[in-house]
């Protein structure tokens, strides 16, 4: 039986980062969630948003088109985390943390983008 989506440790890794954002900023003050928090929620959210549309599209091409919105997701995400801790609406250490799981995700994102394109290139046996 083949990998589902959840068997993925990338979307899982995803998975966990964007659920523990959210948890932060459910918690800012009002303004502060509808400027900022919004956008780095949705960022960080379309990082997982984006491994699974890819990877329930069954077509190598489009697997990694949306792998690489996936990575423009988390540069987005890290954007946003720094307009959160400049403006103190985050503290340094637990943005430093979530900057560092999303660099973390990018090279895992180009492994699993280069292990799609091998399959691409394989041999169709029938």
């Amino acid at each position: 039986m083949g990998k589902t989506l959840e068997d993925l440790r990338i979307y899982r890794t995803a998975e966990s980062l964007c659920d523990d954002i959210w948890h932060n900023v459910i918690g800012w003050e009002r303004f502060a969630r509808d400027t900022v928090g919004k956008q780095l929620v949705q960022s960080s959210d379309s990082i997982g948003a984006n491994i699974a549309e890819g990877y329930g599209r069954y077509h190598f091409r489009d697997d990694i088109k949306f792998l690489y919105y996936a990575r423009g997701s988390a540069k987005e995400a890290g954007f946003w985390l720094r307009r959160a801790q400049n403006r103190g609406l985050i503290e340094t250490e637990k943005c430093s943390g979530y900057i560092e799981g999303l660099t973390l995700l990018e090279p895992q994102l180009n492994a699993y983008i280069n292990s799609i394109r091998r399959k691409a290139n394989e041999p169709h046996t029938e």
